[in-house]
């Protein structure tokens, strides 16, 4: 059996690829985040967020945003390598690598119904949560307890 990996697009045809599915009935999930090295939490959180909808959008922080979020010596894999692993989970079904400091012009550029946020987050505390709004979407807090994380793999002896 052959499994298709989701395709990992840029804005352009990101944007074009989610009005089609739009048009044709499909609820949009967006989630987000460095995705440096690969957990359970991260999972959890992917298929929860799945569920929320019918197409599950995951933008990966390009290296330098990941960088300037995780410290120095991050990311361990590159954006590409990051976006591919991610694109290879069967929860997922469109992929992108964003640039921005912030994940606000991905929210303006496909107006998810759902963004969907981990649970080191409450509702209230998603900075993006405004931008949401004014989408048409609404903000969703999923996943399992915050307690994996990729730095903490990193330090961990």
């Amino acid at each position: 059996m052959s499994i298709q990996n989701a395709p990992v697009l840029d804005r352009e045809d990101l944007r074009a690829e989610i009005e089609r599915r739009r048009n044709s009935g499909e609820r949009i999930v967006l989630a987000n985040g460095c995705f440096d090295l690969l957990h359970v939490g991260h999972i959890r959180y992917l298929t929860a967020a799945k569920e929320l909808g019918d197409c599950l959008v995951v933008g990966v922080n390009s290296d330098e945003q990941a960088r300037r979020l995780k410290g120095e010596g991050r990311p361990a894999v590159n954006e590409t390598e990051r976006a591919e692993v991610i694109a290879a989970l069967r929860s997922v079904d469109l992929v992108t690598i964003f640039y921005e400091p912030t994940v606000t012009e991905l929210i303006r550029a496909i107006r998810p119904d759902i963004h969907a946020k981990g649970t080191d987050y409450a509702e209230d505390t998603v900075p993006e949560r405004e931008i949401v709004r004014e989408v048409g979407g609404r903000v969703a807090i999923v996943g399992d307890p915050k307690d994996h994380s990729s730095t903490a793999l990193f330090t961990r002896k």
